[in-house]
């Protein structure tokens, strides 16, 4: 929205300079986002008389004048047309700089010496197109600065609005505002018509076929008309705020929509067939004409202006070529309605065609201005174009709509602001800006009336923003929040993926997220049994395509390809995991089951390339004490590998489920040969699927810290015959059930499979550390402890010592 400084003035008195008022403008909330000062830096353009025109005695189109500035006589050499002698005109002296930063310098032109330049329209600024030269009006004052001498020296505002302020996208509206700056009165333009004998009702009338979408249609009929170009007040004042001078009527219409804010047309009369205007919706399919030459496309919510036979303006938006207002044009059917916002944003938006109409009507206009703005522009119409006013106003207004009424609390106001402010002076800055303000019931209420023109205000919050802009924001104090910080711990399942999360990664490896779309095949690449409970899967209903139909009940085959395409760009040392829910379908269940679950590879290298480190590639045991890790920072006891069990895309004899107690927690071992052709694996991949559900199930909580010793530890090995095909698992599991007070640990550091030992057997070596916390232990107290551990096995397991 752009405003000037002098016109603002026409309607409130203010001394303010231009800084302040755009300082003041922004803080009650019209943000200025740019000043341009008109006639800045132009006081060497002067008023100036042509004393002698004359031929060019070289050149047939160009004119060679004298001008005189009050001063000194120059000569300037004209290419011009419509100047004579005796003219005044503006004249731009040598040395001074035109709009576009054209410089005026002394020149010669086909010989003749040039002092200067006479200026158009279009050279000054003051319009985009000019047919010659600015001729000026007799009476200028000689050699006084052009702006100056034209009242042309003005400052022009341009405001960032927001759209919930349609009530300043006019100069009144801007003004309204000025005066509660200041409390001084706001002036509004005067309105005087001289109406005809001819009564409007016998000549036209309005049919609204939609009320809904057009609660209410002015319009009034000005007869016997001239077109022709406006007077230089008016093509002034709308070039200042950004619009071009089209002709007497349609610049009163947008001079008026500027100054009030309601937007007007002017249909030709003579062009509406039946002489009358009919509102209602748009046939689906309809083909209309709009008036910049464009034929549109209408849809069944688009609201259209009608004559007695088809439609003549896109209503709220832009007219019809076929009423357009024309040099031949003698009697004028003027419009002023207001029109559903929701409805004309919606065909603009559609559209793509945005007007200074449309651009009021969707933030919503006031609906009791359409008659009054009809009547200035009718006024105006008739004083610039001659024509006669006919009696009466057509004014289709089916159902009123009235002012809202709200009800402000002072108290609440003063309370949320944190300021102190009476209810007589929250009334006064209320009714400052237009609201009707009174006491309530009640010492702390105010009554207020909001009139139509301030859409944006529908509560009482609403209220209380007016009051803080308009008392100034400098009057609320700066204060702290007033907050409590509040320490909240994750819950325990998210607490415990978080901390799986961080000990993959420090691990080394690193996490892939894949979709948990998967096509409905990704089952049978992996061999799962038809009987699988996996194979329960939740179809999507519309899939992006075919890889994307089911909802996952495994990670596997996701890593896999995962693993695949890495490994077909060569990056072939891999550590991989996806920590990630799947979905299984129940019976009688309307939504799937989620469960979590951890899927992790690791195949190439055991060790980075480098000369220090040798070539060997992971195993299953790399991976199994990255399990085995896990699963003991998570303080899972009891745990136990079965390697008789384990899972279908697994190496059978390189592969085990691994138990806490007689929880399965999930499998691991190395993929299965016949499935690196289907996956396109081209070397030995480990892998491991756990079930974190389970784990967290069976995950210990911190156990606190325990003291250290400061006494020596004790270690004792000792070597065992068992034999072949008893897992170690077993020893281990009876030496956990020996409760030694100084037992710290037991490892096994050797196995002994070959010559020298007898058929059948095998040797474990183990190695049990002794510690206490209050004492050394001596050689004597050890010998019994460790005894014990060897007659256990020697019992249970029919171990025999080395």
């Amino acid at each position: 929205m752009k405003v000037t400084y002098n016109w603002l003035k026409e309607y409130v008195d203010f001394d303010f300079s231009v800084d302040d008022l755009s300082h003041r403008l922004t803080m009650t909330g019209l943000e200025v986002d740019a000043i341009e000062r008109l006639g800045e830096g132009l006081d060497s353009v002067i008023v100036a008389h042509l004393a002698d025109v004359s031929p060019h005695p070289d050149a047939d189109r160009l004119t060679v004048c004298q001008v005189e500035t009050g001063n000194e006589t120059c000569q300037v050499v004209c290419g011009a047309t419509n100047h004579k002698t005796g003219d005044l005109i503006a004249f731009a002296q040598v040395g001074s700089v035109l709009p576009g930063d054209f410089k005026i310098k002394k020149s010669k032109i086909r010989g003749q010496l040039s002092q200067g330049m006479l200026c158009s329209e279009k050279e000054l600024g003051l319009s985009e197109e000019a047919d010659g030269i600015l001729i000026l009006p007799e009476g200028s004052p000689l050699g006084q600065p052009f702006f100056e001498a034209a009242g042309l020296k003005d400052v022009q505002f341009e405001l960032g609005l927001t759209p919930n302020r349609p009530d300043c996208l006019s100069v009144v509206g801007v003004a309204r505002e000025i005066a509660a700056m200041t409390g001084n009165t706001l002036r509004l333009p005067e309105v005087e018509i001289n109406e005809s004998a001819t009564d409007i009702n016998q000549k036209s009338s309005v049919l609204l076929e939609d009320a809904d979408l057009c609660p209410r249609y002015t319009a009034r009929l000005i007869e016997g008309v001239k077109i022709g170009p406006s007077p230089d007040w008016l093509v002034r004042r709308v070039e200042a705020v950004g619009m071009r001078s089209i002709n007497n009527v349609v610049d009163v219409t947008n001079f008026v929509m500027m100054e009030l804010g309601q937007p007007l047309h002017a249909f030709d009369y003579n062009r509406l067939r039946e002489g009358r205007i009919v509102v209602r919706r748009a046939a689906e399919g309809e083909k209309f004409t709009t008036l910049d030459g464009q034929e549109r496309c209408m849809q069944a919510d688009d609201l259209m202006i009608c004559d007695g036979e088809g439609s003549v303006a896109l209503a709220g938006v832009m007219g019809g070529l076929n009423s357009e207002v024309e040099e031949d044009t003698t009697d004028i059917l003027l419009e002023s309605a207001y029109f559903n916002p929701i409805a004309i944003r919606r065909t603009s938006k559609r559209l793509g065609l945005h007007t200074e109409s449309s651009h009021r009507f969707e933030r919503g206009s006031d609906v009791d201005m359409a008659p009054i703005a009809l009547d200035r522009a009718a006024a105006l119409i008739a004083d610039l174009a001659g024509g006669q006013v006919a009696k009466g106003i057509l004014d289709a207004y089916p159902e009123t709509i009235e002012p809202m009424a709200l009800e402000l609390s002072v108290s609440r106001s003063n309370r949320l602001l944190g300021v102190d402010i009476s209810r007589d002076e929250t009334g006064k800055v209320l009714s400052s800006i237009g609201l009707q303000a009174v006491p309530g019931t009640d010492e702390d209420l105010l009554q207020v009336a909001v009139p139509n023109f301030r859409p944006d205000i529908e509560r009482e919050v609403d209220l209380i923003e007016e009051v803080a802009r308009l008392v100034g924001y400098e009057r609320i104090p700066a204060t702290m929040p007033n907050s409590q910080l509040d320490c909240q711990h994750l819950p325990r399942h998210l607490s415990l993926e978080k901390t799986v999360r961080n000990l993959m990664v420090a691990e080394g490896f690193a996490e892939v997220i894949n979709y948990s779309f998967v096509a409905a095949d990704s089952l049978d690449k992996i061999g799962l049994p038809t009987a699988d409970k996996r194979r329960s899967s939740v179809a999507v209903l519309n899939p992006l395509s075919e890889d994307q139909a089911v909802m996952r009940t495994t990670l596997v085959p996701g890593l896999l390809e995962t693993a695949a395409g890495n490994l077909a760009y060569r990056n072939e040392d891999l550590a991989l995991f996806e920590l990630r829910p799947v979905f299984s379908a129940e019976d009688g269940e309307e939504l799937p089951v989620e469960a979590l679950r951890l899927t992790a590879l690791m195949c190439g290298r055991r060790d980075p390339e480098g000369w220090a480190q040798d070539a060997a590639e992971c195993d299953f045991f790399d991976l199994k004490g990255v399990v085995e890790h896990l699963l003991e920072s998570l303080r899972v006891a009891d745990l136990r590998w079965d390697s008789a069990e384990s899972d279908c895309f697994y190496h059978p004899g390189k592969s085990a489920s691994v138990y806490s107690g007689k929880h399965l927690l999930g499998t691991i071992g190395e993929v299965h040969p016949g499935l690196s052709p289907v996956f396109d694996l081209n070397r030995r991949v480990v892998l491991c699927d756990l079930d974190l559900e389970a784990v967290f199930a069976q995950a210990g909580e911190f156990p606190g810290f325990a003291p250290l010793s400061r006494y020596p530890d004790i270690a004792r090995d000792s070597a065992l015959l068992i034999d072949e095909d008893l897992p170690v698992r077993q020893v281990f599991e009876a030496l956990n059930r020996v409760k030694l007070k100084d037992l710290e640990s037991i490892v096994l550091f050797d196995v002994y499979r070959g010559k020298g030992l007898p058929e059948g057997k095998k040797s474990i070596a183990i190695r049990a550390r002794y510690r206490a916390l209050d004492r050394t232990l001596t050689d004597d107290l050890i010998q019994k402890q460790h005894g014990k551990l060897i007659k256990c096995l020697e019992k249970e397991l029919g171990a025999e010592l080395r």
